[in-house]
């Protein structure tokens, strides 16, 4: 059924060829503010990806699982995920509009197809702020006992455990305040603390692969070893060890949800998704190598359950150590920070749609700031009440770390399927960036890569939802627990198909986009909605 794009969302449309005119091709005013250069962009995706925070936060539990073998699991995690970005890229460039995930999904498959998978990313994406701000945990105590509040500087310090559980959820309720309060005084601030922490992210992480290297214990052949495995099939360590690598490697995606606040988004979101991948993949390689060959011991238990903290301290002395630790604070806070960001700008997207509740509210855009309020507090409160959780239930940790991701890849799987249908069906069209230049494209290897991309992501998706207890009940016998991903993930399928029916129902039918326009300065197209 073809339907007439709607009128433009209210706000003048200055002259086809900038930014906003190019925005008033998709039915859309220019409400968010366009201030985001080529550097933020790629701050978005690098520190939703945060190589420091998740990789000292998930550090141990997959050497846990795998050894030093596991750190195979990261290249080839890099390599599925490389192909996703390849597809994202190309969908970056011809749809520029915040709520990324969500509008691609529909554009390719209809959109109530898109609202579903629009609303997995969001509850997958709320649950990833509260894993991240977790992190915190893993780290502040490392550098002042005084951090851990709960139980006093004597008490274990260990998410897992009840103490660091409940302080994890005082420090990372209070990373939210701030977050949320960035988001809500404007993208400028929000794009300047990114740009800044991910400057000392990356120092930290070039200082830290050269401390690690400088106090080598052993040769990097170790990884080619099991040592300091669990006992059990190897494959099946191996494969649950993949957490800590598929945990790492997403929201590369970020910068295409900036897209209505980014310049020249066409030319540059492209880019920056792929640079913020490749950069994290080869710096968080580094770091694995390193604090493999540089741990004391691989098999006394400490790497396993203190991660690399315990290599920095043990290795570099108090002094230094805590100052690389100060960095991975700063990033975690960065992180939690581009999580966040990542989610108002879903939630947003929907809301102006009508596609969500309280549209009025979370689809409103600050005329001061620039900036969704209403939808950047929600995931702040999201975000704090999936930390609350975490409160009386310490083996929620893990779990929610898991499925959150699992979460994520299946709002990805959302996008890449639809659009190997798509490019089965005659491909996707061409177009010009904002220099006149043609839209990134993957040409004729276009359909080889994106099968490959859905092969390896539906092979994630069961791995990371598989109801290993090892991962999901950390407590030995909660049924719930160890199933929860499923009983989750179904539940949100469940909510969010009510929730959209209700929502068809009040607005008498489906979701209307705008204008199906994908290059330059060509006229718009009406939206075909797939039967």
């Amino acid at each position: 059924m073809t339907v007439p794009a709607p009128r433009a969302h209210p706000g003048t449309a200055p002259a086809a060829g900038s930014e906003t005119g190019d925005l008033g091709r998709f039915g859309y005013g220019q409400q968010l503010h366009r201030s985001v250069g080529p550097f933020a962009s790629f701050a978005a995706g690098f520190s939703f990806v945060s190589i420091l925070t998740t990789v000292f936060q998930l550090f141990g539990l997959g050497f846990s699982f795998g050894g030093a073998g596991f750190f195979w699991t990261w290249p080839t995690v890099f390599a599925g995920q490389l192909l996703v970005a390849l597809c994202f890229a190309e969908l970056a460039a011809r749809y520029p509009i915040s709520g990324a995930v969500f509008q691609w999904s529909s554009r390719l498959a209809g959109t109530d197809v898109g609202w579903i998978t629009g609303w997995v990313m969001v509850v997958g994406q709320v649950l990833t702020v509260a894993t991240a701000a977790i992190a915190l945990q893993a780290v502040l105590p490392s550098i002042w006992s005084g951090f851990q509040v709960i139980g006093g500087p004597g008490a274990d310090p260990s998410p897992t455990s009840s103490t660091g559980a409940q302080n994890a959820v005082v420090l990372g309720v209070a990373l939210l305040v701030v977050t949320t309060a960035v988001n809500v005084i404007g993208v400028r601030l929000m794009a300047l603390l990114t740009s800044a922490g991910v400057v000392v992210e990356i120092l930290g992480v070039a200082a830290l692969v050269i401390a690690l290297f400088g106090h080598a214990e052993r040769s990097p052949a170790v990884v080619a070893t099991t040592t300091g495995a669990a006992e059990g099939p190897y494959l099946s360590l191996w494969l649950a060890s993949s957490l800590m690598a598929a945990y790492v490697m997403v929201g590369f995606d970020s910068a295409g949800e900036l897209s209505e606040e980014t310049r020249a988004p066409r030319a540059t979101t492209p880019r920056t998704i792929l640079r913020a991948l490749v950069v994290s993949g080869i710096g968080g390689a580094l770091i694995l190598v390193g604090g493999l060959i540089a741990a004391p011991s691989l098999t006394d238990g400490t790497l396993a359950s203190q991660g690399l903290a315990s290599v920095l301290t043990t290795r570099l002395g108090d002094v230094s150590g805590r100052l690389l630790l100060a960095c991975v604070a700063i990033a975690v806070a960065v992180c939690t920070l581009a999580v966040q960001t990542s989610g108002s700008r879903m939630v947003y997207s929907m809301a102006r749609e009508r596609a969500f509740p309280f549209a009025g509210v979370l689809g409103r855009v600050s005329v001061r700031t620039g900036t969704p309020v209403g939808a950047s507090v929600l995931v702040g409160v999201g975000a704090a009440i999936a930390l609350a959780v975490n409160w009386h239930q310490s083996a929620v940790f893990t779990a929610l770390a898991s499925l959150c991701i699992a979460m994520l890849y299946l709002a990805y799987l959302g996008v890449t399927l639809p659009l190997l249908v798509r490019r089965l069906r005659g491909g996707l069209p061409g177009g010009v960036d904002e220099f006149g230049r043609p839209l990134f494209s993957l040409g004729r290897w276009g359909v080889a890569v994106n099968a490959a991309a859905v092969v390896y992501q539906v092979a994630m998706v069961v791995n990371l939802a598989w109801p290993r207890a090892a991962v999901y009940d950390l407590t030995g016998g909660t049924w719930w627990l160890r199933f929860s991903a499923l009983l989750f993930i179904g539940a949100t399928v469940l909510v969010g198909l009510v929730l959209h029916r209700r929502n068809r129902a009040r607005h008498g039918g489906p979701i209307v986009l705008g204008a199906l326009q994908v290059g330059g300065p060509a006229r718009p197209e009406p939206v075909e909605e797939p039967a």
